[in-house]
């Protein structure tokens, strides 16, 4: 069995950035953050419960057709009570300033302190400071500021303290309570608590408008979000706004996803600015009764966080996919990764796992990833599987365990493991009489959309899925000190691996199939497990050739349709060293939304299709989403299997670069890696790399032996070369492009 990469480093907790909670409110036109410094005090919580109340008035701000659309799954809510405590050795007096966001009371040494006091003194010597907090409407955070006692995330917090004082007034063992280091964000202004903040926004302006009578269509030129600005409204009567990713969305009033309506009542020249976020490039204004309108523009509401990962190469059409994909993935990263800003707008697991992965390519930003990692957990009890879809449960284990391989970041997975051994518990039950998984009552068996995809039975692909959950919880346990768990999540994967191949391949059809129904195997066979299987690396070599041509490359295989599936479907023909047959699809794939005059990428493209065709699904007419988060996997595969960077250690200790142009005459770019920006040229003769922190391994097929001064030059044999690569050098290498 392959085994994961084992631990390397303890890095700190979360690096977050600052985002807001709310778009009730009149949106800001800048973000007001002060510098980062590591040294500050800042606000601080109960970890993962600002995440969870963000996340509840992010996903609830849905509406459809002018009404409230909540999500369809358990949501939760923080504590409302919180404990927070750390102790200090002080040299000398200190005053130190108390914010809070509730009700609170102050202990020093255990001793009660009268009143609620925002400014205390904590004499010299060793002290024990305690605060805690009462907050229904939002989360209990704190803010304390002093010379040394500063509040951050070395503060440890419970949501019971489990205290009570018997008849003497002396005070019990609390030493059951469990106390967690405290989350927080780079939240360092002490007068705007954590409640109040917002995503950023800027003007942007249409570069279109046409009038005709009372109706006002304009083109913003691309797709965007944001809110609308009304200037200089005037007069008694009605403004009706119709957005539409398409413009025929825009003109139909009856059918348009998203609208606002107002009724207003001016005598004198004012602006108004919607209320909650939208998506369009077209709006549609229709005024009524005596109102007039002299100008409308937008706010643009964006997530401030930065690129640090590029590609650019010598086909103009794969650049300009690159850079829509990138915009793609700018506007779907918000507060939380999200799956698509018209429509659903909430934090779906499948989705936002592929999000992390373009996430490592682009900005290497952990802040969101944990972010919508634990808005996703939620907290105990486990009632459903997450976002109700049997497969999207095992795509969090499997986020996790990427976070891990990429940040290297421990003290996470230490912090909230018990949050994913209760989650893989409620999997284990809903097993069937053969030990597989298999839908039940309340569960939604996902995989992907495509016509008539049977989802009777034990799926192989869900197996796969399990399989591959249970080898993470057999390492994050082990992270977390549970070794008992360690050992019998590990038993269990291995037992089901075993069991694996003899239950769904087919050797007449050389392939993994789709099901089994009553006990037996079923004939039909998908890309799904098949490709899966092949980038988990499950597959021996010649079954992954096998399957490369009896699945990935066989056409009477039902084809993928959704961006979704082509990022796995893709990944697994990289892995196998087609990237010439990649770049040709990518093209096709992509450049045909291009072709179609997309400025984002969409939630499912069908080249059949004709026309406003592409607009429909769900049984709607302008149902689907033309800026879907999953749309963007070009920034991922680039980066991975073009530029060929990869982690091989978490956090980067060790990783791999394997270019391969992949019919591309050269490529440059950066990849992100946390310590430091990896920076490749290569063309078909020469190779050039800027290393970051950690040990890399360069990795070429030439056909004759590369020429480097900066590095020995080993033969792998079969023209194959590599040579070391030390932190923080440049290295230039002469080749001989095998094609």
């Amino acid at each position: 069995m392959k085994k994961l990469p084992g631990i390397t480093a303890l890095l700190c907790f979360v690096t977050l950035t600052l985002f807001s909670s709310t778009q009730a409110q009149q949106p800001q036109q800048t973000s007001g953050r002060p510098a980062i410094d590591s040294k500050a005090a800042s606000w601080i919580w109960y970890p993962g419960d600002f995440e969870i109340w963000l996340s509840n008035r992010v996903q609830n701000r849905r509406t459809d057709r002018g009404s409230f659309f909540p999500v369809f799954w358990k949501i939760d809510s923080h504590y409302p009570l919180i404990d927070f405590h750390k102790e200090f050795d002080l040299t000398a007096p200190e005053e130190i300033v108390i914010k809070t966001e509730g009700n609170y009371n102050v202990k020093v040494d255990g001793q009660p302190l009268e009143g609620t006091p925002t400014r205390i003194t904590i004499p010299s010597g060793h002290h024990k400071i305690n605060v805690k907090v009462f907050n229904q409407a939002s989360v209990p955070a704190i803010y304390i500021s002093g010379p040394n006692i500063k509040s951050d995330t070395s503060w440890l917090v419970t949501f019971e303290d489990k205290e009570w004082i018997d008849e003497t007034g002396k005070t019990s063992d609390i030493s059951a309570t469990k106390w967690l280091n405290a989350g927080g964000w780079n939240f360092y202004d002490p007068s705007v608590p954590p409640s109040a903040f917002r995503l950023p926004v800027k003007p942007q302006y249409a570069v279109q408008v046409n009038k005709s009578q009372n109706a006002t269509l304009l083109d913003f030129g691309k797709e965007t979000f944001g809110f609308i600005k009304l200037h200089g409204v005037k007069g008694n009567g009605g403004v009706r706004l119709y957005y539409g990713e398409s413009k025929e969305e825009a003109l139909s009033e009856k059918n348009a996803i998203t609208f606002d309506k107002l009724q207003l009542h001016t005598t004198i020249k004012r602006d108004s600015i919607m209320p909650l976020t939208k998506a369009f490039r077209y709006v549609n204004m229709i005024t009524d009764g005596g109102i007039t309108v002299d100008s409308v523009s937008m706010l643009y509401e964006y997530a401030d966080v930065k690129e640090a990962g590029s590609f650019k190469c010598s086909d103009a059409e794969i650049n300009k996919i690159y850079d829509i994909s990138k915009y793609t993935f700018e506007l779907n990263t918000r507060e939380f990764f999200i799956d698509g800003i018209k429509r659903d707008r909430w934090i779906w697991s499948g989705d936002a796992y592929q999000s992390y992965l373009m996430n490592y390519y682009l900005y290497f930003d952990r802040g969101t990833v944990t972010r919508t990692t634990l808005a996703l957990r939620g907290k105990d009890p486990v009632t459903s599987h997450m976002n109700t879809i049997m497969d999207y449960t095992f795509y969090w284990f499997l986020g996790i365990y990427d976070y891990y391989l990429y940040t290297g970041d421990k003290a996470f997975i230490a912090q909230f493991y018990p949050r994913m051994q209760t989650l893989m518990e409620y999997c284990l039950g809903r097993r069937n009489s053969e030990g597989l998984m298999e839908g039940m009552t309340g569960d939604w068996v996902f995989v992907d959309w495509a016509d008539k995809l049977s989802k009777k039975g034990a799926l192989s692909f869900e197996q796969l899925l399990l399989c591959r959950s249970l080898e993470v919880m057999a390492l994050c346990a082990d992270i977390a000190n549970e070794k008992s768990d360690a050992t019998r999540y590990q038993q269990y994967a291995t037992d089901l691996r075993t069991r694996f191949f003899p239950l769904y391949w087919n050797e007449a059809k050389k392939a993994l199939v789709h099901s089994r129904v009553d006990g037996k195997q079923t004939d039909n066979v998908t890309r799904y497990t098949n490709m899966f299987a092949i980038f988990f690396d499950y597959f021996n070599d010649v079954q992954k050739n096998a399957v490369k041509h009896s699945v990935l490359l066989n056409d009477s295989i039902q084809k993928i349709t959704t961006p979704y599936m082509r990022f796995y479907e893709l990944e697994a023909l990289c892995a196998l060293g087609e990237q010439s047959y990649v770049l040709k699809e990518m093209k096709d794939y992509w450049g045909g939304m291009l072709r179609l005059g997309a400025t984002s990428f969409w939630e499912e493209y069908n080249p059949a299709k004709k026309g406003a065709e592409h607009y429909a699904m769900y049984g709607r007419e302008f149902g689907k989403s033309l800026c879907h988060a999953w749309g963007a996997s070009p920034i991922y595969l680039l980066g991975k299997y073009y530029l060929g960077v990869k982690p091989t250690s978490p956090g980067y200790k060790t990783y791999v670069i394997e270019p391969a142009l992949g019919g591309l005459q050269w490529m440059e770019g950066k990849v992100p890696t946390g310590n430091g920006n990896i920076i490749i040229y290569c063309s078909t003769g020469e190779v050039k790399v800027t290393t970051a922190d950690g040990l890399g391994t360069l990795k070429i097929a030439s056909s004759k032996k590369p020429e480097c001064k900066e590095a020995s030059v080993v033969s792998k044999g079969g023209n194959l070369y590599e040579m070391t690569l030390q932190p923080f050098t440049t290295y230039n290498i002469k080749y001989k492009s095998l094609k």
